[in-house]
């Protein structure tokens, strides 16, 4: 796991400091778009997981995508990535209640993009079995795709609750 924070970290590093500079003035209109596309990918997030659709939660994903929630072990696979979100939508007090980017940046060379939001979910508690509300921070890392679409290549969340112990 710290293999995957590390490298995300580093991805995350390379694509700040990518981004710092402005993109050139005929780049700058595709820069906006990709902006606004991987803003408008991550609010369907919310509709997703408040409609408990399991294959439009995948489709964010690319085959490569790594998924890190809270409480789990890193989903790497297509199989590990399906029973990770199926888990999720199965619970009965899933609600995504909220979700903000404070964050949106494409790298200069268009191939690579971040979002960096918070998140507010009610869930079940594992050991009490009642509601409990879930807030956190995440990050989205997206690629670039041939079709000029953008998917989600890290998703990786921390939740601002302790662990019950």
């Amino acid at each position: 796991m710290k293999t995957v924070l590390a490298a995300s970290a580093g991805l995350l590093f390379a694509l700040a400091t990518g981004c710092s500079q402005a993109p050139a003035p005929a780049a700058a209109a595709n820069h906006d778009a990709d902006i606004k596309a991987i803003t408008a990918d991550v609010m369907r997030w919310t509709s997703d997981f408040n409609t408990r659709d399991l294959d439009k939660l995948l489709s964010h994903y690319t085959d490569e995508t790594v998924v890190v929630v809270p409480g789990a072990p890193a989903a790497r696979t297509a199989e590990t990535r399906r029973a990770l979100l199926k888990s999720m939508i199965e619970d009965p007090n899933l609600k995504l209640n909220s979700q903000e980017c404070s964050r949106v940046e494409v790298a200069n060379s268009g191939e690579m993009g971040f979002a960096q939001c918070t998140y507010n979910m009610t869930m079940t508690d594992p050991i009490s079995k009642k509601p409990v509300i879930d807030k956190g921070v995440l990050v989205e890392v997206y690629k670039k795709q041939a079709d000029g679409s953008w998917r989600t290549v890290s998703d990786i969340a921390s939740s601002e609750v302790p662990p019950v112990k």
